[in-house]
């Protein structure tokens, strides 16, 4: 499977909850992700692949300059039409290409360190990093908006979906 087909499957699955959810109901609060909001974590995730697609034209990706839009985790049609953005420029990407990575640690100023990586190694961390909120996503949905239908595996890991299939056909012992 290639890394955008990979994607653009967690993308349809974040769009098929984004869809079912009611407006209130992607804003509300929820006490067990600490007061934080479904559009809250929607929003740091897309926001990271808009750092991508930027990054991608001037060669340099910072995940630390994102725009924490609230109109993004806020309005879920905004937040729709940008999964469908982020879409759009995954699709149109097929090459890797050479890229920095601008990486600052210290809270106490802006220095950073520039590593060199690639699209496709920024495109699998993206990835790796959605499915990690989805699955927090999933708890908050549960909570704030139990009527959503979540797909099967929403917020898994491929590797671990595989994993409990290989471990459901083992014979039992006993």
């Amino acid at each position: 499977m290639h890394l955008s087909t990979a994607c653009s499957h967690i993308l349809n699955q974040l769009e098929n909850t984004v869809q079912q959810i009611r407006p209130e109901d992607f804003s509300k609060p929820s006490p067990t992700l600490s007061q934080s909001t479904i559009g809250q974590h929607l929003r740091h995730t897309l926001e990271f692949f808009l750092c991508l697609e930027k990054g991608f034209e001037q060669g340099i990706i910072n995940y630390d300059k994102r725009d924490h839009d609230k109109l993004i985790e806020t309005d879920k049609f905004i937040a729709l039409a940008t999964i469908d953005r982020i879409r759009n420029f995954i699709s149109a990407q097929p090459e890797d290409k050479e890229l920095s990575l601008e990486v600052g640690y210290d809270r106490h100023c802006e220095d950073s360190i520039t590593i060199s990586t690639n699209y496709f190694r920024e495109l699998t961390y993206n990835i790796e990093h959605t499915i990690h909120h989805m699955a927090i996503m999933k708890i908050g949905v549960r909570e704030v908006a139990p009527y959503v239908k979540l797909a099967d595996h929403f917020g898994v890991a491929v590797s671990t979906v595989r994993y409990r299939e290989a471990v459901d056909t083992l014979p039992v012992k006993g």
